[in-house]
């Protein structure tokens, strides 16, 4: 990537943002900017995921350097989080797992276009639909694209991925882009975000 990752902090509250500058400060990988300058990824944080929190993601999301977006709230239902991610989030935390290490891995996946979604909120999401639910519909996600899709929502890089699944990292990259392919999606982000939204995870 060339250098440490530029990103900034927004937060209604200063304290809250003050903790969060200070938790991603720790960081070789990352240069903490102010908020009025240019980032590649801005961390937004809440206590709940409202229309505050939401119109901040938009707008910042649609600022001329686009920068990829960070969320951390202390409450975050499956709608808000799947609202969030159609908002333009790429990395979804509660606050209480947000130790400076899990953040900073979140901030450079969405550097790099990956989306980031915390093991326990992932959980919440593929349970949106309840227990059992039936197959998925043609056009789904098979049993392996499913598991390789997670673990990207997890911001797991793909030899992690391949390493846990036990297949060579050409599977998993030729796993990715063909859910890609047939869905027509950008990348591994959309794929995410796309694959929550429609319940196919």
């Amino acid at each position: 990537m060339g250098g440490p990752v530029t990103v900034n902090v927004i937060a209604p509250d200063p304290v809250l943002e003050s903790g969060t500058i200070a938790a991603l400060s720790g960081s070789p990988d990352v240069a903490v900017v102010t908020r009025d300058e240019p980032a590649s990824v801005t961390v937004v944080i809440g206590d709940d995921v409202d229309d505050v929190i939401l119109d901040i993601v938009r707008t910042t999301r649609a600022s001329n350097h686009r920068p990829a977006i960070v969320v951390l709230a202390t409450n975050m239902a499956p709608a808000q989080a799947l609202q969030t991610i159609a908002s333009g989030a790429r990395g979804l935390l509660w606050r209480r797992e947000a130790n400076g290490d899990r953040l900073t891995r979140a901030v450079l996946a969405a550097a790099t276009g990956d989306c980031t979604v915390s093991p326990e909120m992932l959980d919440r999401l593929l349970d949106v639909d309840g227990p059992g639910r039936s197959d998925p519909p043609e056009g789904g996600l098979s049993e392996r694209e499913r598991a390789v899709l997670a673990m990207v929502a997890e911001g797991r890089e793909t030899d992690e991925i391949a390493r846990a699944l036990c297949y060579s990292t050409r599977t998993v990259t030729s796993v990715v882009h063909d859910i890609t392919h047939r869905f027509r999606l950008r990348n591994r982000a959309h794929a995410v975000a796309y694959a929550l939204r429609a319940g196919l995870l």
